[in-house]
């Protein structure tokens, strides 16, 4: 059987392992599934269509996949899938997809979300993230992945952030963060390499100087933006570090912070 207290209400409907945890009055909805060794706090709501899988632990007072926050949203069946071995610490919010971006948000593996995180729909976060208390997505940003979050930090609707950068407590992103990057401010600008966050992944001294050199082409060269990113992509060729940066200029739409 699983280990549900006696006080929660959960739906015959709800697809739950049978290791599964879950907490006192907590309330778990039709169309909902949680993988193995999961455990559920206290006073958590999880609605569905919502996946949970494997070893993810969501302490108590969580909103799980609940209608996402769009006045367009009209009761379409859209979805939340949670990967694998994230922390969801209290008052986190997650809201599932609209229709009219593809009616999915996405939360990746081994991700930490402090308190009173806030993911709303058709966000898409990779994997190994932290976010720090009351950060907040506005719908459809796209995180990639190792990426952290200071305190109280917010990124702008359709926003991207890219992969192993760094955005400051309380900065305010509307415009998007390259991978590698540090973003400070209100509005966020750039701040430099997360050379810190770099190392401890393993980077070596070679690549840590071509993602400066990438830096300074965008930053500091005085070449147009589109000049610069023709650089790095010459320099992509040799240096595999900075192909990250050839994918995320393609997809990025609000342009990048300057």
């Amino acid at each position: 059987m699983t280990l549900i207290h006696e006080t929660a209400i959960v739906s015959k409907e709800a697809s739950i392992d049978s290791s599964v945890k879950i907490g006192p009055y907590t309330v778990i909805e039709s169309g909902v599934e949680i993988g193995a060794n999961t455990e559920i706090g206290a006073h958590c709501f999880i609605k569905g269509p919502t996946t949970i899988g494997e070893r993810n632990r969501i302490y108590p007072f969580s909103s799980i996949g609940d209608d996402p926050q769009d006045k367009k949203y009209a009761g379409e069946t859209t979805q939340l899938i949670i990967g694998n071995g994230n922390t969801i610490r209290e008052y986190c919010t997650l809201n599932r997809g609209t229709e009219q971006a593809g009616g999915v948000t996405r939360l990746g593996n081994n991700n930490w979300l402090m308190a009173y995180v806030h993911i709303a729909h058709d966000c898409n976060v990779g994997d190994e993230t932290i976010f720090a208390n009351n950060v907040t997505l506005a719908g459809h940003v796209n995180v990639g992945d190792y990426v952290i979050f200071g305190g109280f930090s917010g990124v702008h609707q359709f926003g991207r952030v890219g992969a192993h950068a760094f955005v400051a407590n309380n900065a305010a992103v509307n415009r998007d963060v390259p991978p590698y990057f540090m973003a400070a401010g209100q509005p966020a600008v750039p701040r430099g390499v997360n050379v810190e966050g770099l190392k401890r992944r393993g980077f070596n001294a070679t690549q840590l100087r071509n993602i400066k050199n990438a830096f300074r082409l965008l930053y500091r060269s005085g070449l147009r933006l589109e000049e610069a990113r023709e650089k790095i992509s010459e320099q992509s060729a040799e240096q595999p570090e900075l192909h990250i940066f050839c994918e995320f200029f393609e997809l990025s739409e609000r342009s990048i912070i300057r």
